[in-house]
């Protein structure tokens, strides 16, 4: 199997897009798991900047921010582990309220309304499989940018946006529904 083939594998697995998510989710929960994360529209520019660390590092480097805990595969320069596409509010996947609602069916995540916005919450038993996910190597690189991204970018969705909006023209530049590529 090539390495293309291995990337098509790995974007058709919602397990590694779940683990992902859920070790998001818990990083920005914080230690005792009450934090949450407001909006799908946060959690797909942060999910956007996990995916792409090559767009982590140039959004670090905008803010002034140390890139020494970066550590970016070669591969990862080259490849896309997963394709996200120009939507309405900058980068998405649609498979976001898919992936949540199977997060919250296993008992791993809340989802509450307040207002308008979504709160994205860790169960206790979704801090359990998350911590459990960070002590494989597979997921080492996602909880160290996890780490990264809430201690850098921990804002307001509208903030963020906007953030990825100046720093990325280029993805705005995209048609609706057209595929991000780098």
């Amino acid at each position: 199997m090539n390495l293309l083939d291995t990337l098509t594998a790995l974007e058709e697995n919602d397990s590694i897009h779940l683990a992902r998510i859920l070790i998001l989710i818990n990083t920005f929960a914080g230690n005792n798991g009450t934090g949450k994360i407001e909006g799908l529209t946060k959690l797909a520019k942060l999910d956007f900047l996990l995916r792409y660390p090559q767009y982590l590092e140039k959004a670090l480097i905008k803010k002034g921010a140390s890139t020494k805990k970066l550590y970016i595969e070669d591969h990862e320069r080259k490849s896309i582990e997963s394709k996200m596409v120009r939507y309405r509010f900058g980068p998405w996947d649609f498979r976001y309220r898919k992936f949540l609602n199977t997060l919250v069916a296993k008992g791993l995540v809340n989802v509450e309304t307040k207002g308008k916005t979504i709160l994205i919450s860790v169960t206790k038993n979704g801090m359990q499989v998350a911590n459990d996910l960070t002590q494989h190597d597979a997921f080492i690189d996602i909880s160290t940018r996890t780490h990264i991204l809430k201690t850098n970018f921990n804002v307001q969705a509208t903030t963020l946006m906007r953030f990825i909006y100046d720093t990325f023209p280029e993805i705005i530049s995209l048609r609706m529904g057209e595929e991000i590529t780098k």
